[in-house]
């Protein structure tokens, strides 16, 4: 999606990331998946397991994994672990058209929660990279937009097998 290929130069030029929708990056992962000669098994994390679940509802995936996933449109209640996670982004609404970067403290309530110290430390060192503010509050907002792209067909008999798989520690319950 970007020419960036370290976590410096993501980090540098932040501005490839503004303006990227749901529906964008699903269609690009969807081309990338058909370019494969076969249906590849899926897995994502947090919104990449939103992700994971819209391609396998599209049956571009032979099987899914969604790791903690992002609720799509009809997921009731969105999880107050998620919002909180998302805070950064969302309590600016000119962020939907910035790319906005976790400061290490927010990296560590909502991606590196169940890691020690040292380890999370390095995870945001090497991976941490600004993220488009557009497709987060597409997805938080996606219950009370009925036109969001936020959506999963979960019907389709083309769809492979999904495993979701739901953690139970949050940053607030982190042993410290």
């Amino acid at each position: 999606m970007g020419s960036q290929k370290t976590v410096a130069e993501a980090r540098e030029r932040p501005a490839v990331f503004t303006g990227k929708r749901v529906e964008r990056l699903a269609s690009h992962l969807e081309a990338v998946s058909g370019r494969l000669g076969r249906k590849p098994v899926v897995v994502g994390h947090s919104f990449g397991g939103l992700l994971a679940q819209i391609l396998a509802g599209r049956g571009r995936a032979a099987v899914s994994v969604a790791i903690s996933p992002a609720p799509f449109r009809g997921v009731l209640p969105v999880p107050i672990s998620m919002v909180r996670s998302a805070l950064p982004v969302l309590r600016n609404p000119a962020n939907r058209r910035r790319a906005v970067s976790l400061t290490y403290e927010q990296f560590r309530y909502s991606v590196a929660n169940a890691t020690d110290e040292r380890e999370a430390a390095e995870l945001f060192t090497r991976y941490a990279v600004p993220a488009g503010g557009r497709a987060l509050f597409q997805d938080v907002l996606a219950n009370i937009n009925p036109w969001t792209e936020a959506r999963v067909d979960s019907k389709n008999p083309a769809r492979g097998p999904l495993l979701i798989i739901a953690g139970a520690r949050t940053g607030s319950s982190r042993q410290r």
